[in-house]
């Protein structure tokens, strides 16, 4: 298990046409296991503090699970619509992902754990309704 730095910056447009922009950096974990690429990171200053975010890298789609006070499985697959189930402190909401695009740049094949990028675009619906388009671009690099 390599120590990695993590990026992660949401961009999030809505029916009012307004975009908003979180930009997270936390110190994490990332390990290689045959073609799946897992990071972990502790949430600390994205109103998700105390849940831990775990990242399953596949060539083809991406897999985020959230433990701790909120709890969340979501699976992001071109071309797809996946549902889950979102638990937080305050109550639970399905959650619909239509994901758009999804783009993988490794930055080295021999040692993919030294950096890469990754970068979605998805449709976000709340309890069945169209709620924004988001997209939300990872990287990591070791430290």
């Amino acid at each position: 298990m390599e120590d990695v730095i993590v990026t992660v910056i949401g961009t999030q447009q809505g029916l009012d046409d307004d975009q908003n922009t979180i930009e997270l950096i936390a110190k994490g974990h990332c390990q290689q296991k045959g073609e799946i690429t897992y990071i972990t990171y502790k949430e600390e200053l994205s109103g998700l503090e105390g849940t831990t975010t775990l990242l399953k890298l596949y060539s083809d789609h991406v897999y985020l699970v959230r433990m701790g006070p909120y709890e969340q499985k979501l699976e992001f697959v071109p071309g797809r619509k996946t549902y889950s189930l979102y638990v937080t402190p305050y109550g639970s909401m399905k959650l619909g992902v239509l994901t758009r695009d999804l783009s993988r740049d490794i930055v080295s094949t021999e040692n993919p754990i030294d950096g890469q990028t990754i970068l979605i675009s998805y449709e976000l619906e709340v309890e069945g309704k169209w709620q924004s388009s988001n997209t939300l671009k990872i990287s990591f690099s070791k430290t």
